[in-house]
């Protein structure tokens, strides 16, 4: 037996195998409340909810005392770059697809993800620039690690949109069509306009990884503004189209304006991908579109390209979704904070941040809330001194961590 195939049949340690699961005293984080009670899972789907502390002996049960921690949803997880993170750990340094997707799988499980769409970019400014090379194999590699039972988090395929590349016509077909994948997002990083509105936090950034020349980097800004005028709107009406042909959530990038939400809207999105304004915030939430926006954000307190911070648009009521975008564990630690900082919010509904709302926003409606008939993807966790720490994921009601 090869290392990939003990891996798929080792089970957990302490993890019997039972078909039916009692969590008992804990603090049920539920849609509308947090009440002390206990879940019951049979055949990974949660059956039962009682309310009360009592720790039953249930034959043939497995029983776990959470000893009044936390049980709630698994999280969801639609915007995480950690796959090609693991695929590139250093600059030019790729690492064996499969590997790299199980390695993401093993740190997004850890920080209590239990579903995952796995985001990759479908385009980039330079010809040369590794994406583009790995992408088909990156892919490939979360379509076989999901169908041979590897990975302990139920993975999806996002891809990512660079609009402006001018090879997404022929880049995007073979994979829109791939198994897996359920999102697309449209995205445009031309200096000058939605994440990159101050462009001088463009060249900050840009100069910094590629150690361009000013003189260089002026050139390298005239070509994406041409690479924009050229490429944009054909290639955002050819993505668009592809997604509706396959029946894919889309998400839009980035927007700052209100024209760029009535373009989402135009095009029948469903998701705001942290907009970087309140004002584009405020009109995609009342024109019906679910806002992310990152957990980094609300963690470090501010956006890193000095655009609306989270916790701003938490607190007049214009956050639905938050994704850890390039950290995996600041997903929970930011549901937590939600709780503390922003009026508006309560516990359960800051923990719907990251599992209900963003469920809804791509169509998941088997998962996403402790109730009966849902999957039993639940995390165990333990709030010290306001910093929660998970004790224990369950994907399906079996212990995956």
């Amino acid at each position: 037996m090869n290392e990939i195939s003990q891996l798929n049949t080792m089970p957990f340690e302490g993890d019997d195998e039972s078909d039916t699961v009692i969590f008992a005293n804990a603090y049920l984080i539920l849609p509308n409340r947090v009440e002390r009670g206990r879940v019951t899972v049979e055949r990974g789907l949660i059956t039962e909810i009682a309310e009360g502390d009592a720790v039953p002996t249930a034959p043939g049960a497995t029983v776990i005392d959470c000893a009044g921690d936390y049980l709630m949803p698994g999280m969801i997880e639609l915007h995480t770059d950690n796959a090609e993170k693991h695929l590139m750990p250093r600059p030019g340094t790729a690492w064996p697809p499969l590997a790299a997707a199980i390695a993401h799988d093993m740190q997004i499980i850890a920080a209590g993800i239990t579903t995952v769409y796995d985001s990759v970019a479908v385009g980039a400014f330079d010809e040369g620039d590794m994406r583009l090379k790995t992408l088909q194999a990156i892919c490939d590699a979360v379509v076989e690690g999901a169908q041979n039972n590897l990975f302990k988090a139920d993975h999806k395929i996002h891809l990512r949109c660079e609009i402006a590349f001018a090879g997404i016509e022929n880049l995007l077909p073979p994979l829109v069509a791939g198994d897996l994948v359920g999102l697309l997002s449209v995205m445009d990083h031309t200096p000058g306009q939605r994440q990159f509105v101050d462009e001088s936090k463009y060249r900050l950034y840009y100069q910094g990884k590629h150690g361009f020349t000013d003189a260089e980097m002026e050139a390298y800004i005239v070509e994406r503004k041409k690479d924009q005028i050229r490429n944009s709107a054909r290639n955002r009406a050819f993505v668009v189209d592809l997604a509706h042909q396959y029946g894919h959530a889309l998400a839009s990038h980035d927007d700052a304006t209100e024209a760029h939400v009535d373009e989402a809207v135009r095009d029948r999105m469903t998701i705001a991908e942290f907009p970087t304004t309140v004002d584009a915030a405020r009109a995609s939430h009342e024109k019906g579109l679910a806002v992310l926006m990152g957990a980094p954000n609300l963690v470090r307190g501010g956006s890193h390209s000095g655009n609306v911070a989270a916790i701003e648009l938490a607190r007049l009521g214009l956050l639905d979704i938050v994704s850890s975008d390039y950290f995996p564990a600041a997903m929970i630690h930011s549901a937590f904070l939600l709780a503390e900082q922003a009026e508006s919010m309560d516990l359960p509904a800051a923990v719907a941040t990251v599992t209900r709302n963003p469920a809804k926003a791509v169509g998941l409606t088997d998962r996403g809330e402790i109730a009966v008939g849902m999957k039993g993807d639940l995390l165990r966790v333990h709030d010290a001194r306001h910093h929660p720490l998970l004790r224990g994921v369950w994907r399906d009601g079996h212990r995956v961590s």
